[in-house]
């Protein structure tokens, strides 16, 4: 969870003629799948995309990043650079330990990635449902730990095998003091 306060501000209203300030907020935002859901649900298509977002894109991302409850939708309108930046570098922390060796790093068609696809995923893999509220990185990080220890163990072609048994042979040999 990351928590932001926006500064207050002042606005023009036009029908009344006169000034107003906004008083600043202090807003709680949870970057998690059922976030992203609702994001997809307004603006019909894929957030984990190449493509960039436009700002009202991204501020109306922030609104549906929300937990905090009762925030005047003028807020939004508050949100400073900075803000931004902090919430830029929140959602992409990958909030986790784990990290994965890039070996199968293939010239592949990479798969549009929807909220429905990671629900999809959750339900194959068993992941439990209260997942959805976690930081989407950690998620998708589950999802990609679960494929990875449900594959079928790696076969080790023959030059690997033949290596591997030439070390473990020298190794005996030095320790033992044998030449052969």
């Amino acid at each position: 969870m990351l928590t932001i306060e926006v500064p207050s501000r002042e606005f023009y209203d036009e029908r009344s003629n006169k000034f107003f300030t906004l008083k600043g907020r202090t807003i709680q935002l949870e970057h998690s799948l059922v976030s992203l859901s609702k994001w997809e649900a307004k603006w019909k298509k894929p957030f984990l995309s190449e493509k960039q977002m436009t700002k009202e894109q991204f501020i109306d991302y922030v609104r549906c990043m929300t937990i905090t409850q009762n925030v005047d939708p003028l807020v939004y309108h508050c949100i400073t650079d900075a803000n931004i930046a902090a919430i830029s570098q929140y959602i992409n922390d990958p909030m986790t330990a784990t990290t994965f060796s890039e070996e199968h790093k293939g010239g592949g068609r990479r798969e549009v990635i929807t909220a429905e696809l990671i629900y999809y995923w959750m339900i194959a893999l068993n992941i439990p449902i209260e997942c959805q509220k976690w930081h989407l990185n950690r998620l998708l990080t589950l999802v990609r730990v679960c494929n990875i220890k449900n594959q079928p163990p790696k076969k080790m072609s023959k030059k690997d095998v033949m290596r591997r048994n030439k070390a473990l042979n020298a190794a005996r040999k030095k320790k033992l003091n044998t030449h052969g």
